[in-house]
């Protein structure tokens, strides 16, 4: 067993995240699957927060459609439908097993709200704390695009975070990332040490039809996000045999991608991956140079364009001259102080302002490099 695997062992905390193919494939024996994994878990000390896809999917069978609908108000619609469907699939295979579960429907806004992203980790916390399993879905009935996470499998990465998890495991209906096409003779990757360079190159583009959002692009994504919170991700098929309890014992499956040495606290995490920029900045080399090599603040001297309509507080993209992100941070003056004092040593923001409210445009305690 090579050492990456075994470490896995280890794991106390972990979020199992299940696509939308999978459920809608057999959702009752999907449901008990999970249901025995989570039991078989926790009879091992190990908490297991659930994110499960399928609402949706769940909605359009019961209608009948032939596709995933296109329009906002029907996908809405099929969430509402087929969201308790869902719960009720997992209340019983769950009960079943002696556990409880605890719905929790998010949407971007509650994480990118700071008190309302603790408030959902408490809520989190309390329910692994009193022997539930919480299982998480985006808010699709209610959701729109600006307010979305893009699919449940970002969801999962984020959540990693939110409650301190020790590993993400994906189940797809595929084994895990190859290094080309399968049907052209791609072979599963085993093991990812670098996801930018191994992972992201061979992942393909996202699905946005039949009856889910993800594709390997996606997991990939997610397994990026999860990784610079330090926690490592296991893709790999849900149609095994028993295979959260195989992952966690460090069997060869699916692939295992490793987290990034340089582990963000769960604060930077949640400005880099949680919140989406209002606005952005453009720098010249100089700002660059003292933000990427000596890792200080943004001063408004190295600002030389303002872009958007942010307020302070508000999460910009810091970019370089040809347009690169290169930053992500919290605004400490808005856009229309940031315009007048852009490209001004720090001692002239009084004197054009009327008042310095700080030093920086971002300060570097609020600022995550990306």
């Amino acid at each position: 067993m090579r050492a990456e695997r075994q470490a896995l062992q280890g794991a106390r905390r972990v979020v199992l995240k299940i696509g939308s193919r999978l459920i809608r494939e057999a959702p009752e024996e999907r449901a008990t699957m999970l249901a025995q994994a989570a039991a078989s878990a926790r009879a091992r000390g190990v908490e297991v927060v659930l994110v499960s896809s399928g609402a949706i999917a769940l909605g359009i069978e019961r209608l009948g459609l032939g596709e995933r609908p296109r329009l906002m108000p029907e996908l809405q619609a099929c969430a509402a439908i087929g969201q308790g469907r869902l719960m009720q699939l997992y209340d019983r295979a769950f009960a079943a097993v002696g556990l409880a579960i605890g719905q929790v429907l998010l949407t971007h806004d509650d994480l990118a709200d700071r008190s309302r992203y603790l408030n959902a980790r408490h809520a989190l916390t309390a329910l692994l704390a009193l022997g539930a399993v919480p299982i998480i879905n985006e808010n699709d009935t209610v959701a729109i695009e600006e307010i979305t996470f893009g699919d449940n499998d970002r969801l999962a990465g984020l959540v990693t975070s939110l409650i301190n998890a020790d590993v993400l495991v994906v189940l797809t209906d595929v084994d895990g990332v190859h290094d080309a096409d399968p049907a052209a003779g791609g072979q599963r990757m085993a093991l990812v040490r670098d996801v930018d360079r191994e992972a992201v190159p061979v992942a393909g583009g996202t699905v946005v039809g039949g009856v889910g959002r993800g594709g390997m692009a996606s997991k990939v994504l997610a397994a990026k996000v999860a990784g610079r919170f330090g926690v490592p991700t296991v893709i790999c098929s849900g149609r095994h045999d028993r295979v959260l309890d195989r992952v966690l014992a460090g069997e060869d499956l699916g692939t295992l991608l490793l987290p990034e040495a340089d582990r963000l606290g769960a604060r930077k995490h949640w400005i880099a991956f949680t919140l989406k920029p209002a606005g952005a900045v453009v720098i010249d080399d100089g700002a660059r140079r003292a933000l990427v090599e000596a890792k200080r603040s943004l001063l408004p001297s190295g600002v030389r364009e303002v872009r958007g309509a942010f307020v302070v507080g508000d999460a910009i993209a810091v970019l370089d001259g040809a347009g690169h992100e290169l930053a992500r941070g919290l605004a400490g003056y808005g856009a229309d102080e940031a315009t007048r004092i852009a490209g001004k040593k720090s001692g002239e923001i009084e004197a054009i302002l009327g008042y310095k409210r700080t030093d920086e445009l971002v300060h570097r305690d609020d600022l995550v490099l990306v």
